[in-house]
């Protein structure tokens, strides 16, 4: 099976965006002692404000994680799995592409 140069990209920058979105929350875990979720944009105020690029860029991991838990936990459909994969997949395609953008721009490539 040969893949197209075009698809190796794309490949690696779904792989990438999921990756950084897993670092990001992670390290955020690590330093705050509490889990990234979206409900750090209700807080309001100058917190929402600084959670935004955590949340832009953490969102696929986000999604993937309660996804999951959400499926062993409470039963939720597979139809239901399968379309936040999708829009989180989606989600690190173009994170990851602005990822890869700002390591090119920095590395001076």
């Amino acid at each position: 099976m040969n893949l197209s140069h075009s698809a190796l990209e794309h490949l690696q920058t779904l792989v990438l965006g999921l990756a950084f979105a897993g670092l990001l929350a992670s390290a955020f875990e690590w330093a705050t002692a509490r889990r990234a979720s979206f409900g750090l944009l209700s807080g309001g105020g100058l917190l929402a404000l600084v959670s935004l690029p955590l949340l832009a860029f953490g969102a696929p991991f986000i999604i993937l994680r309660n996804t999951v838990r959400g499926r062993r936990i409470e039963g939720r459909p597979i139809p239901f799995v399968m379309l936040a994969t999708i829009l989180a997949c989606g989600w690190s395609l173009v994170s990851g592409r602005v990822v890869l953008d700002l390591a090119h721009l920095v590395s001076g490539a």
